[in-house]
């Protein structure tokens, strides 16, 4: 998972990916996900990373995001050269604590 800090925009891009929307996000680890529920501000605590966005998220969403050869996963059987792909929009998020 991780928040989106911000949209990033190409001068060049691969020619299949004309007109793909690309975000920043930054990833964030269970501590940090806890720390921005509790606060309410969404803050990642990873490297940042651009990630390929169908969704039309904003800024400060939660989302989840995969990477490697499950980023390209949507677009078989086409070779799309993403390295990571915003699959899902968080809207609520529940943690237990299960002992």
């Amino acid at each position: 998972m991780g928040s989106v800090i911000g949209s990033v925009t190409l001068k060049r891009v691969h020619p299949i990916l004309t007109g793909a929307r690309w975000i920043l996000v930054a990833p964030m680890s269970l501590e940090a996900l806890k720390s921005s529920l509790a606060s309410g501000e969404p803050a990642g605590d990873g490297e940042e990373i651009v990630v390929y966005d169908e969704l039309g998220v904003g800024v400060g969403q939660l989302i989840a995001f995969s990477e490697g050869g499950e980023a390209a996963a949507p677009f078989s059987p086409k070779k799309v050269p993403v390295d990571a792909y915003c699959g899902l929009l968080l809207d609520q998020v529940v943690l237990e604590d299960r002992k």
